[in-house]
């Protein structure tokens, strides 16, 4: 039994949650696991929740009028050590939208937001997607993998409303890294999403220009449309690839469906003139805004999206550490000397850095890892490894007393550090585990 947070006090919401958790939502596809949930409307209570129970996925009704939701948001914002979990948001159509939600919240891990009436369809669906990809989405850790480059895939199938779904996750990959500005999350996660959902319209399904204005004129949704074509069993078998490839200086995103393909100049010359928002070229036009590059293959069933990372973008500080020293470095600073005294640590705001041992790079930080030197400074022993600064940077010294005193005034920072050392400790092990596998099999 998995036990969910959910941020709410309206009592139809509830049943609707209710109902989709219960034994009787049950799918062939998603009857793996079952959840408790856990409802929580009262601002000190939630609170407690969040900074105690550190979750991994909270439910939250933005649009709940009972609920101070704004502030407890900007509660968590402002105090980044405990953004580290995914959000699913609920929102009522008739009083909000979806691109306006996700825009003021950008600051925070928002993975998707659902209309209410969505609920009982997609919300246990959400959850198992998020589960399923819990070791892709949730990679805080103390150490980066020894690869410089870090690659993945989901395989989505044709149902438009879990799309923005998977997108959010490609993007959070990014945010969470520091790889990109807070203000690019949503417009790159609105731009993957469109192309997306252009790959399950007209690749997959093959809805033609002309077939999409017609139904629209007929008063028919994208959804709709959709649904329709995936009667036919041939059309519901097929699947979108989604891939990334989050490099040293950039990120590719490649999308790949199953479709024959289509003449992407006549078409990148049909919607030329039309507007952002218009039904058609939607997609091309908002990737073409925010990416460094935007390239199809000749058949045009296949696109990638390229990144750039953005090198200056700094991290929250915890309220714990606002009035500690800051620490700015500049490329080629040495920040740790391998053998040197551990009575130290460093917050990591921004920059990247290398890790030297015996003169061999075996390792590189950045601010997902937010810190430097934790392990000799936990264990009281002599420094491992040397690190330089790869470029400028802020760092946040903590000095062992300074550290000990903001765990006695802040104790859930203690509760956070511990699942952080325990989430690397599962890693490694899993890590060995795969290793000694390897070399068993090569035996």
């Amino acid at each position: 039994m998995g036990s969910l947070g959910v941020i709410n006090s309206d009592p139809e919401i509830r049943k609707s949650l209710e109902a989709a958790f219960g034994d009787g939502a049950k799918t062939d596809d998603y009857n793996q696991q079952d959840y408790d949930l856990i409802f929580f409307s009262d601002e000190e209570e939630i609170l407690n929740f969040l900074n105690y129970d550190l979750p991994e996925i909270v439910i939250i009704n933005f649009s709940d009028p009972a609920i101070p939701v704004d502030g407890i948001l900007a509660r968590i914002r402002d105090n980044n050590w405990f953004s580290n979990f995914g959000i699913v948001g609920l929102y009522r159509n008739e009083a909000d939208t979806e691109t306006r939600l996700l825009e003021k919240h950008r600051f925070i891990n928002v993975l998707t937001m659902l209309d209410t009436r969505q609920i009982r369809s997609h919300i246990r669906k959400t959850i198992q997607i998020i589960e399923q990809n819990f070791q892709i989405i949730f990679q805080q850790e103390f150490n980066q993998s020894l690869l410089n480059e870090i690659s993945g895939s989901f395989t989505i199938g044709n149902d438009i409303l879990a799309i923005p779904l998977y997108a959010g996750m490609g993007t959070m990959l990014l945010a969470q890294r520091g790889l990109i500005d807070a203000d690019k999350k949503m417009p790159l996660q609105l731009a993957l999403s469109e192309l997306i959902v252009n790959a399950v319209e007209h690749g997959n399904c093959g809805i033609t220009y002309d077939e999409k204005t017609a139904a629209m004129d007929q008063g028919l949704s994208v959804v709709e449309l959709v649904t329709e074509k995936c009667k036919d069993p041939v059309i519901r078998a097929r699947s979108v690839e989604f891939v990334w490839n989050i490099g040293q200086e950039s990120t590719s995103f490649v999308i790949r469906d199953e479709g024959k393909g289509f003449d992407v100049r006549a078409h990148l010359k049909k919607i030329a003139g039309q507007d952002l928002m218009s039904l058609h070229g939607r997609g091309i036009k908002m990737a073409t805004l925010y990416a460094a590059e935007l390239k199809y293959n000749d058949i045009g069933n296949q696109v990638t999206m390229t990144i750039r990372h953005d090198t200056q973008v700094e991290r929250g500080v915890p309220l714990g550490f606002v009035h500690e020293r800051v620490q700015i470095v500049k490329k080629g600073d040495i920040i740790l000397r391998e053998d040197e005294p551990s009575d130290y640590l460093y917050y990591i705001v921004s920059g990247a850095y290398s890790v030297y041992h015996n003169l061999k790079k075996v390792a590189s930080l950045s601010p997902r890892d937010i810190f430097m030197g934790e392990m000799s400074f936990l264990l009281n022993r002599r420094r491992s490894a040397s690190v330089r600064a790869d470029g400028p940077g802020k760092l946040i010294l903590l000095t062992r007393k300074n550290f000990v005193n903001i765990i006695r005034s802040y104790p859930h920072y203690g509760i956070f550090l511990s699942k952080l050392l325990a989430r690397r400790l599962v890693r490694s092990n899993d890590r060995n585990a795969e290793l000694l596998e390897e070399i068993g099999n090569s035996r």
